[in-house]
């Protein structure tokens, strides 16, 4: 029997997208591998049309190939979801914070994740009601060495990763400001790992300055960081420790079980 869509449930305008759900949802329902008679039988596919969108899903790790001729769900799947969970569960966590944080600086407090090279803005506190202040749009990108939250996964990682990104990156620059050669990162990023605290001086854009801390899951695992940007004249020092204080009150809320990854 062909697998359908309820009349109420908009399909792919891409036919091979929608066969591509069918399969996926089909396995799904299935803990232990399956046959490619089964999945084709199961969706109304044909062989040949079911053998050849699986083995483009399992070039994307989507599916796994256990043994000859059978299939189930990649662990691909499981990453891209273990990512979505933790940029939702953070961003609920910390919007209250946030704006708290927000209310006391008077500047826009932005929540960013890592995607690859670049970090992501996911989430911002801001008021209208609060003069100048620099705003992030949410899904806007930058990479990550030109950033204050960038600087915190970058600092998380080793000296041969730090290397093999300025080797992929070229340590491009958008400002005067910027870091563009390797050992000034790397000088930089030793700052980071001793404070627990960057700063981007104008180096993604001028006039613009940023602090962050880092959020961290209940396996001590850096997840996100939490910055302020201000106007490059108003960031104050003062505003660490509350910066600080917030991401540790994050980060317990997510099971973080030590105060120490966001302290000074």
């Amino acid at each position: 029997m062909r697998h359908t869509d309820t009349a109420t449930r908009q399909t792919p305008s891409i036919q091979v997208i929608e066969r591509m759900y069918a399969i996926l949802d089909y396995l799904a329902g299935h803990e232990q591998a399956v046959s490619l008679k089964d999945i084709s039988d199961a969706t109304g596919l044909h062989p040949s049309t079911t053998h050849r969108i699986l083995n483009d899903l399992v070039l994307g790790r989507m599916v796994e190939r256990p043994e000859s001729g059978t299939y189930r769900l990649g662990l691909r799947l499981l990453e891209l979801g273990t990512l979505v969970k933790a940029r939702l569960n953070v961003r609920d966590v910390a919007l209250d914070a946030m704006r708290e944080l927000h209310r006391t600086t008077q500047q826009t407090v932005n929540l960013s994740i890592r995607q690859g090279d670049e970090i992501v803005y996911i989430e911002r506190a801001y008021s209208e009601r609060s003069g100048m202040q620099v705003v992030r749009a949410i899904g806007g990108h930058a990479p990550l060495h030109l950033t204050s939250t960038g600087k915190l996964f970058l600092a998380a990682q080793d000296a041969q990763w730090v290397r093999a990104y300025a080797a992929r990156t070229g340590l491009a620059g958008n400002t005067r400001n910027s870091i563009t050669k390797l050992d000034a990162l790397e000088r930089e990023l030793h700052r980071v790992r001793q404070s627990r605290l960057a700063q981007d001086r104008e180096e993604l854009e001028l006039g613009v300055s940023c602090m962050a801390a880092g959020i961290y899951d209940d396996q001590n695992k850096l997840i996100a960081g939490l910055s302020i940007s201000a106007p490059s004249g108003r960031l104050d020092d003062s505003w660490v420790p509350r910066l600080q204080s917030t991401v540790r009150a994050i980060s317990r809320e997510l099971g973080c079980q030590s105060d120490e990854v966001a302290e000074r």
